[in-house]
């Protein structure tokens, strides 16, 4: 049988669920650590927009973004009027 290959340039609509959830996580597990927060940092964020009545399906209600792709980066903050997190500077 042949395996299908993901699809790299679809949109949701053309993608079964778990292919692109997994796509979502490769993603978070390729990013560089140099390019990234602390696990510590990174899992303060995540709780923090779990309490946020403005996260949805992974998904920001205020910017669109993926929570858990935005939390990685050390330049962003949380798009809320809140700013439940905020960069961190070296």
């Amino acid at each position: 049988m042949e395996q299908k290959k993901p699809c790299l340039r679809c949109l949701l609509e053309d993608m079964d669920s778990d292919s692109y959830a997994a796509g979502i996580i490769g993603y978070i597990k390729n990013v560089p650590a140099d390019r990234r927060v602390s696990e510590e940092i990174y899992q303060q964020r995540l709780n923090a927009c779990r309490e946020c009545d403005r996260l949805i399906n992974g998904m920001c209600l205020e910017c669109g973004c993926y929570v858990q792709i935005r939390a990685l980066k050390p330049a962003a903050e949380c798009a809320s009027p809140r700013k439940r997190w905020g960069a961190v500077t070296a």
